[in-house]
């Protein structure tokens, strides 16, 4: 029996515990293959090219460095006590990264891992019996494309890796993208279409290949003082979404929040995310990541509180006040959804365990929740959990209320541990062992909602559509209808387009790449006003340039850093 292995790109080293993904990960080599089917040889090797995802998008890493570089997401030094970290998270929102920030690192060696992941079970696969072998075999070399998409988005960079043993070709530029479009191209007709959101399915891959034609005019010409998109790609961009959308097999939520809930998986919108499900060690902590540290959002777990993270910028939320001014922005259901009945109702403050769901969207004012003391929270006299007015008590500060507040930046006042309106998007795991830890809500990566936004905005970068983009936006607007949907547009046009963007897929990692394609990377928000157009790709991390040094020239750092 062929001895499996996982090969590593020759600039960085393969580290890390699996973890598991809708397949079970078995790591095969020549001692443990004896006995085993085809077929269990197959599965263990397509499970590690899923196995990182989790980890891409743990919130320190993808999500801090798609989201805090921009508008939608601020972190201060907290109090002057948390979320510190040499800077670097003040640095990532001001635009002063640099090629020694940790979570660059740990995104660059994750996303590596899993091409060199992809590359070894596309080297195996083809030399296995089992029936399921061929379309493995197209999700690994799909999700090589869709890594090294990551790759390219990120750095600027594609590694072109066939035998393990080899060196990567490193391609930037029209080269990378041109080799990503040609490997999503191949395997899309070997794609199954029901395979479900946590792998890479048919429809997975028309949304890949949509988004990267929308973004071709980037990818082909990063610097540019003004970007050139292609009728060509944006007829690509349409047709893609058009499949997606015809197809019948996706859905829109009349529910917003359910997209995110802990349940998600077998949500119709999803058309691609991260596998997180609990019987599958999900490790989703975006839900805990915003809340303030005297928010506890399960009664059963009383050690499961936020962490006083990321807010809001004031810029982002004043787009939903202009957009629905005189009336409050909650007229969009997108914006929030009020759970806890006390804020309406302040002598309902006895609320069931089964009962209890914190609110969700964006979070202002005065927070109230399960009140805790010495560890345990307090129960009305009837055992319904009791719920009141949150002060910072697990800050020392038992005398101040948590009262988000709109206002945030990095002075010592716009840092304490109440400033920003704070998101609770992704619902806290009910399931999970530790609630606050192992949150199983899958993390979209493609959804319908995205898929309708996209074409709206190829109509409108072809040919000026205004009527056809108007349609698809409110065709989404519509479908939140659970309770009240927001109220239909009646005009569009790229800054409309832009602006619904933020409103539908906020916190969802999207937003660096829409500002850069849009124009807005290098625009003035909260505490940052850096302009410089080099800042729309990220540094190589040093050590992975110091890693390739025995091979002089091969990994270049980007200009300016």
């Amino acid at each position: 029996m062929k001895k499996i292995v996982f090969s590593i790109l020759a600039l960085i080293g393969l580290s890390g515990t699996y973890s598991c993904t809708k397949l079970d990960e078995n790591v095969l080599d020549e001692a443990s293959v004896s006995g085993l089917s085809d077929k269990q040889i197959a599965d263990g090797n397509i499970a590690p090219v899923y196995a990182l995802l989790p980890n891409i998008f743990l919130h320190t890493n993808y999500f801090a460095i798609q989201e805090i570089s921009t508008d939608e997401a601020i972190l201060p030094y907290r109090g002057g006590t948390d979320w510190g970290d040499n800077g670097i998270y003040l640095a990532m929102h001001q635009h002063s990264y640099t090629s020694t920030d940790p979570n660059l690192l740990n995104t660059w060696n994750f996303i590596v891992q899993s091409i060199s992941r992809s590359v070894s079970a596309i080297n195996t696969l083809p030399t296995l019996k089992d029936a399921n072998a061929p379309v493995y075999l197209a999700e690994a070399r799909g999700m090589r494309a869709y890594y090294n998409m990551l790759m390219l988005d990120l750095f600027g960079v594609v590694f072109v890796k066939d035998d393990p043993q080899a060196n990567s070709t490193i391609l930037r530029g029209e080269e990378a993208y041109n080799y990503i479009l040609s490997e999503l191209l191949a395997v899309e007709p070997t794609l199954l279409p029901t395979v479900g959101p946590g792998r890479l399915s048919k429809g997975a891959a028309w949304g890949l290949l949509a988004r990267l034609y929308l973004n071709a005019a980037v990818y082909r010409d990063r610097y540019a003082s003004q970007f050139t998109f292609q009728s060509a790609d944006m007829d690509k961009v349409v047709e893609y979404c058009d499949k997606i959308i015809n197809s019948g097999q996706y859905q829109l939520s009349k529910d917003y929040f359910s997209i995110f809930n802990q349940d998600n998986h077998t949500n119709k919108e999803l058309v691609f995310a991260v596998d997180q499900r609990a019987e599958l060690n999900g490790n989703n902590r975006l839900a805990y990541f915003s809340l303030s540290g005297d928010q506890f959002p399960i009664p059963a777990y009383p050690a499961a509180n936020g962490t006083d993270g990321p807010a809001i910028t004031p810029d982002y939320y004043q787009t939903w006040v202009s957009a629905y001014s005189p009336q409050d922005p909650s007229v969009d259901p997108r914006f929030y959804r009020q759970n806890l009945s006390i804020y309406s109702n302040p002598a309902d403050s006895c609320v069931a365990e089964a009962d209890f769901n914190i609110n969700r969207g964006i979070l202002r004012g005065q927070q109230y929740g399960l009140l805790r003391v010495n560890g345990a929270f307090l129960k009305c006299p009837d055992g319904k959990y009791k719920v009141g007015k949150l002060y910072n008590v697990t800050r020392n500060r038992p005398t101040v209320p948590v009262n988000f507040t709109e206002q945030v930046n990095f002075t010592v006042a716009g840092s304490d541990y109440s400033t920003g309106y704070r998101v609770e998007k992704y619902e806290f795991s009910k399931k999970s062992t530790s609630g606050r830890n192992l949150g199983d809500a899958d993390i979209s990566i493609v959804r319908l909602a995205d898929v309708y936004l996209m074409r709206a905005e190829a109509k409108l970068r072809k040919s000026n559509d205004a009527a056809s983009a108007l349609a698809d936006v409110n065709t989404v607007r519509a479908a939140r209808s659970l309770t009240t949907a927001p109220p239909a547009l009646t005009t569009m046009n790229l800054d409309l387009l832009y602006r619904e963007r933020g409103f539908e897929l906020y916190w969802e990692m999207l937003r660096r790449t829409d500002m850069i394609r849009f124009g807005k990377y290098e625009s003035t928000w909260t505490e940052k006003t850096d302009s410089n157009p080099r800042k729309r790709i990220f540094p190589i991390p040093q050590t992975a340039i110091d890693g390739a040094s025995n091979l002089p020239g091969y990994l270049v750092q980007n200009e300016s850093y």
